[in-house]
């Protein structure tokens, strides 16, 4: 099957499992994993971050980033479609007591800098008090400049709030904007970066920030049942990602930009060019994409995540340039029948 729902979908390769079945482990609740220890010097250093902290999971990630960064009856800033706001359970709110202000995303996936400063609230006890702005990089696959995040990162230090970044595919971001991931990463007080989703390992995610938030997000990490004993086996995953699968991400970029180009003028279907920056490709559809249409590709090889009206055609280290002309075939036989 050519997987195209999410590029958490990815199998790990035979390098990777060979790293894992080898691992050296430890407890890394006693913080005397080796391998773990390792990860986190490595991803610290390629962010330009103190320390770093490996966790279960994207969603933890960012949970205990916030619960490091803010007390009960703080407040975030974050955008209206944003994966912590609205794919993450409403955790923040629910074990925190963190309340969420939101701001539409622009056209460019940014937040609109005078938008956020609006919503920044006096100091004043009627009010949350505003602690944070939390940005993507990417957002639903496009890429946020760097100049945008300068400006944040100054709105953010006129106002005294911590600037934390999901950035569970900033890798897509560095390679697509050719620059070290530390250009990105260098401007925020947190970044939450995602293993499991284009650099292909099985589980988990890193936290980067310094010494004493990374104190504070692993103590939170264990509140929320995240201390693992031998992790080293998912962390050996981490560091083969890390390591030898960052720059490959640009193939990803280039089968999505394929796929682009292939489904361009399928009847019933919109491409939206502007959003296919990285790994993702979005379609509109004229017509609800119902079970007939999804079920129609599954059956010819593809599996596809539509909803409504709309599709997300995700490419990952598992999809191939022939997979994605076969996909596209596929995509475009059921329109031109049914569209």
């Amino acid at each position: 099957m050519i997987d195209l729902r999410s590029d958490t979908v990815t199998r790990p390769g035979a390098a990777m499992r060979d790293a894992m079945f080898n691992a050296e482990l430890g407890d890394d609740v006693y913080g005397d994993d080796p391998t773990v220890n390792r990860l986190e010097e490595i991803a610290a250093d390629m962010l330009a971050m103190e320390s770093s902290l490996f966790v279960p999971s994207g969603t933890q990630s960012n949970l205990v980033a916030l619960l490091a960064h803010c007390q009960r009856g703080d407040e975030y800033i974050v955008g209206h479609d944003a994966h912590t706001y609205k794919y993450e359970g409403g955790g923040a709110a629910a074990l925190g007591g963190i309340q969420p202000q939101t701001v539409p995303f622009d056209d460019a996936a940014e937040l609109p800098l005078d938008q956020v400063e609006a919503v920044i609230k006096d100091d004043d006890f009627h009010f949350a008090r505003t602690r944070l702005l939390a940005l993507e990089n990417t957002q639903h696959g496009r890429v946020v400049s760097i100049d945008y995040i300068k400006q944040a990162r100054k709105l953010c230090d006129k106002h005294s709030l911590v600037l934390h970044l999901d950035g569970a595919r900033v890798f897509n971001a560095a390679v697509k904007m050719q620059v070290p991931v530390s250009e990105i990463s260098r401007h925020f007080d947190s970044v939450s970066v995602c293993l499991s989703k284009g650099l292909g390992s099985p589980v988990g995610s890193v936290l980067c920030g310094s010494v004493e938030f990374i104190e504070q997000a692993r103590r939170w990490r264990k509140v929320t049942g995240g201390g693992m004993r031998q992790a080293g086996l998912l962390a050996a995953a981490g560091l083969v990602s890390l390591q030898t699968l960052v720059e490959r991400l640009a193939d990803d970029h280039a089968n999505a930009e394929q796929m682009q180009e292939l489904l361009r003028g399928t009847p019933g279907v919109t491409v939206r060019e502007a959003w296919t920056q990285t790994n993702m490709v979005w379609l509109d559809l004229q017509k609800p994409a119902d079970d007939g249409f999804v079920a129609y590709a599954r059956d010819n090889g593809v599996l596809l995540s539509c909803s409504g009206q709309l599709c997300r055609l995700v490419m990952h280290l598992d999809v191939s340039s022939d997979d994605v002309s076969h996909a596209a075939q596929v995509i475009r036989s059921w329109f031109e029948k049914n569209g």
